[in-house]
């Protein structure tokens, strides 16, 4: 885990989430981002079937920022440490990378399948709050793609 502090402004609010592993298919991943100008950047890479990379980018609101933020400060996040949590391996790798003020922490683990790889990990209750905390930001990140790229204006 990365944590600085005082080396980013007041303000600053950036997320990234990325989840991927190297296969028989090539990479496959998920990746998104909040920038502090408000821009999602979405990525899904699966190779399955020979299917194409998704890329979606749009614009959210401020709201949206701020219920990102609520998330993360409800979370309690911030307060973790990943030095005992389980490290990257052939079936995958996740990361999360937070600005949030004046923090700036990045977490790198395994791929987590299920509540049940928590448990098995010295530091269950913190690896449980990423857990969830990652279940919550892919389905936040998913209803927002489905709604800015999926719904017709009548």
């Amino acid at each position: 885990m990365v944590h600085e502090e005082d080396s980013v402004g007041a303000d600053s609010f950036y997320l990234r989430y990325y989840v991927g592993h190297k296969g028989k298919f090539g990479h496959e991943f998920l990746e998104f981002e909040f920038r502090p100008d408000g821009k999602l950047r979405y990525a899904n890479n699966s190779n399955y079937k020979k299917d194409t990379m998704i890329r979606k980018e749009c614009v959210v609101s401020k709201a949206v920022l701020e219920k990102l933020r609520n998330m993360i400060m409800d979370s309690e996040i911030m307060k973790e440490d990943d030095e005992q949590w389980p490290q990257p391996d052939r079936v995958g790798r996740q990361e999360l990378e937070i600005v949030m003020e004046k923090e700036h922490i990045c977490f790198t683990t395994s791929k987590i399948n299920s509540l049940v790889d928590c448990t098995q990990c010295q530091d269950a209750e913190g690896l449980r709050a990423f857990y969830y905390l990652v279940q919550d930001l892919k389905c936040f990140v998913f209803a927002l793609i489905g709604m800015h790229f999926k719904i017709k204006p009548i």
